[in-house]
Formats: C-alpha cells, structure tokens, sequence
C-alpha cells in the first residue's frame, strides 16, 4: 500500500498545485500577484509547507549532500572519494577553495529552505484551525534541522571557545522576499544559532503529532523533533538533555529496531526503525548518498569506496562487516543501495547508543543501563554481549553502526579526537563562507584559513 502512495503522492501533489495555481489565475496573472496575498489562504501556506519539504530533501541539503559532504570531510582513510568532481575532490582531501561549488549549493539551497519555512511560519494566522499547531510545527523542524547541519559545516563547533563571541551563520527567521540592505545580515553568533535551533525543535516537539498520519515517518513527528533534539543536545555536550531526548523517542513506542541490520536498509527507506526519512520516488526527490557511495550495479557512480582501515574494525561475525558489495575489486556500502530509497535521516539505533553513551558518561541509568544498550545493539549484529562497557566501546558500536550515514564530523568534533594529523578544531574541518556570499554580502566575515 505505502509503495502505492509514494508512487501516486507526486502525482497528486501536482494536482495541487495545479488547482491552486488555476484558482489564482482566474483572479490575475501570477506575475501581478501581490506578495501579501501569495499565503492568504491556508492551502497556500500548505503547498508552501510541501515545499519546504522539498527543499529539505535536496540533494545539496539533507538529500545527501549535507551529508556525504560531513562524511568526507570527517573521513579519515576510511572511504576513499575517487570520482572525477574536483569539488567532492577538495572536500575529502581537506582543500577546500571558497568558489567550491558544492559548498555554495549546500549554503544556497539550505537558506532557500530556511526561507520557506519563515514563509510558512508568517502566514499561520490563516491556517484553518485544528492544522495550525502541526503546520508550525512541522516547519519550526525543518527550520531548526537546518540551521543544526549548517552551524555545524560552517563554523566553529560547539565549545571551541567562546560561543558567544564565535561567528556561526546568519540568522534567518522572517522571509524574505526582496533584496534589500536589510537582507544583508552578518554572521549572528553560534550561542544565537544554536539558541534558535532550541527553541525550534523543542515547540516542535510540543506541538507536533506522537507520529504522522501514514505512519510513514515522512513528516516531522514529536518523536523525530526529539531524536534531533538528543543529536543537538549531544553536540553541546548536555548528556543528561540528550540521554532524556534519546529516552522519549524509545520509550513512545512508535519504532523498534529492525530483527536484521540489513532490513533497516532493504526496504528503501521505510524501516520501522526509521524516525525521520525524505521520500523519494522515480517522480520526484533525490538520493545523493546512492548516487556516490553506491556502485555502478546499483545505479550509483561508484566514487566513494571503502578501505580495508574500515573494514578492519569489525569483530568476527559481526554481520555489518558482509554489508559491502564488490565492484572492481573495491568495497562498497550496501546502505545506499536503492536508488529511488527514501534518504534516512535519523534511526532508532542511534538513540539506544546516544542514551547508553550518555548513561555511561554520568553514571546514570535513564530507561536502561549503558550495558544493555550496547548489546542490544550488538545482539542484532551477531555479536555477543560485553560484560563490561567503557566508553571508548560504546564510542566504537556508534561509529560502526551509523557508517557513513552523515554523523562523522559531528562525532569527530564533539569527542575532540582528530582526522589524521588534523586536530578537531582545525580550520580545514570547517567549510569555508562561499565566495558569491561574501561577494554580495559585505557584513559577512570569512572562516579563518582561506584566502
């Protein structure tokens, strides 16, 4: 039934758009239609929200981009980028020039998504009653989510320093609709950004729904506002926060970890394990981690393969260490295997490590000891239980079961550990402000390190 609807939804969402746009036209031209009436009634605000889905799901923004791009830069031998883009080229070898490409369309396309959801966010007065709290807090989500994975590749961590006098990114919060000198805003401070980002995700959390409607987790949820909840407390370093997000999200209920490791990925996206994915279709969306990290039989290009330093890390029979295919005699993860599989963004798994890891770093045992986490974990794996868990163990299960799926640099960052000679607060590890800003934007101020 969901493989229907996710082939049909795009039809029918044009057809949405279509009627609304032929409304419209038989009032005035859409070229003469006054901005103040552009979200006047609440489908228009609705089709708006479908929008900033869509700009959410981008290949630049959390459609892989976001994501492939953490993962090069945080990579450390373990994946080898051997494509032809010299922009994914400079990412992963560190050597990044203001006019990549990538960089900018990641900056480009996330602001662009920021800015549709400040649209949705303006026009809630004429949403109709008994939608307008999902409405808002659907696009307070997409907003905080935004704002998280840019303050995260563009400026310095969390920590690193004093957060309120390091420059993050400029802060966004009403549309903007026109380019006036006013739009030209400096970098607000990373206190600010992440201050915002709190207070997007926890009125999201209040206010949205236990689960959407198709149960599909295609929409923002209370439980996937949570989970992005424990990633943000997490990377300040408030383990109690994070463990108590972690802990709302397991104990609602709503997912359960997959029996196999390999069906969290087999069924294109839709896991019951998965708390908040980006739908794509053979209509419409994007999967960019498919198009770089799988090989060419899976309709990949095949430019991002793994190195036997990874594969290395695996305890016998761990069953995560025989889910690579061989292509040209290179590994390659079969986690992004599907072309047309919906882009997972966060999972239940990463919650039980986030609260076993933040358990064990406080001696707590919020829902479950930092033990029982582990081998739950393990057990799916094949392995066998630890008797005993430290740390660095449970450090080890979270890089091994998450792999490549975006949370590299964050995690190399908030242990302060490094990426070969690179120590985690290396200007390199930071993506430099794109050069077309800071050509048109003269109160903006380049990262240190680049020219």
């Amino acid at each position: 039934m969901y493989k229907l609807f996710k082939n049909i939804a795009p039809a029918l969402l044009a057809l949405v758009f279509a009627a609304a746009c032929e409304n419209k036209l038989e009032i005035q031209p859409t070229q003469s239609i006054d901005e103040t009436n552009a979200l006047s009634t609440s489908q228009d605000v609705q089709v708006t929200l479908t929008g900033a889905y869509a700009g959410l799901g981008d290949g630049d923004v959390l459609g892989g981009g976001i994501q492939y791009t953490a993962e090069l830069v945080g990579d450390n031998g373990e994946a080898i980028f051997n494509g032809t883009f010299s922009t994914l080229d400079e990412i992963w070898n560190k050597a990044i020039t203001t006019r990549n490409a990538v960089v900018r369309d990641i900056w480009l396309d996330s602001y662009n998504t920021i800015n549709r959801a400040n649209n949705v966010l303006s026009a809630l007065d004429v949403v109709k009653d008994g939608t307008r709290e999902v409405v808002e807090g659907e696009a307070r989500f997409i907003r905080g989510i935004t704002y998280f994975s840019l303050i995260n590749l563009f400026a310095k961590t969390w920590g690193d320093g004093d957060n309120n006098a390091n420059p993050g990114i400029p802060l966004v919060t009403t549309p903007t609709r026109s380019i006036t000198e006013e739009d030209s805003r400096p970098r607000a401070s990373v206190q600010a950004i992440y201050t915002q980002i709190l207070e997007d995700l926890t009125k999201a959390e209040a206010l949205l729904p236990a689960t959407d409607a198709g149960d599909d987790a295609s929409r923002a949820t209370r439980i996937a506002a949570s989970a992005i909840l424990s990633r943000v407390y997490l990377m300040q370093g408030n383990y109690a926060l994070a463990r108590d997000a972690a802990n709302r999200v397991i104990a609602a209920g709503a997912r359960t970890l997959e029996d196999s490791f390999e069906d969290v990925f087999a069924t294109g996206g839709e896991s019951n394990e998965i708390i908040f994915r980006l739908a794509v279709s053979d209509q419409a969306g994007v999967n960019n981690m498919n198009t770089f990290y799988a090989p060419v039989a899976a309709q990949g290009r095949g430019d991002i393969y793994v190195t036997n330093k990874h594969l290395a890390l695996y305890e016998a029979n761990d069953v995560r260490a025989d889910f690579f295919t061989e292509e040209a005699g290179l590994p390659y993860t079969n986690k992004f295997s599907d072309q047309f599989g919906d882009v997972l963004v966060v999972r239940l798994a990463e919650m039980y490590l986030t609260r076993a890891e933040c358990n064990q770093r406080l001696g707590t045992s919020t829902g479950a000891t930092a033990a029982a986490d582990v081998n739950r974990i393990r057990a799916r794996a094949g392995l066998g239980a630890l008797g005993t868990v430290n740390l660095a163990a449970i450090l080890k299960e979270r890089k091994l079961e998450l792999a490549f799926e975006g949370n590299q640099l964050d995690d190399v960052k908030r242990t302060k550990t490094s990426v070969g000679a690179l120590p985690f607060n290396d200007n390199k590890l930071v993506l430099p402000i794109p050069q077309r800003e800071l050509d048109t934007n003269k109160n903006l101020a380049q990262n240190p390190g680049y020219n």
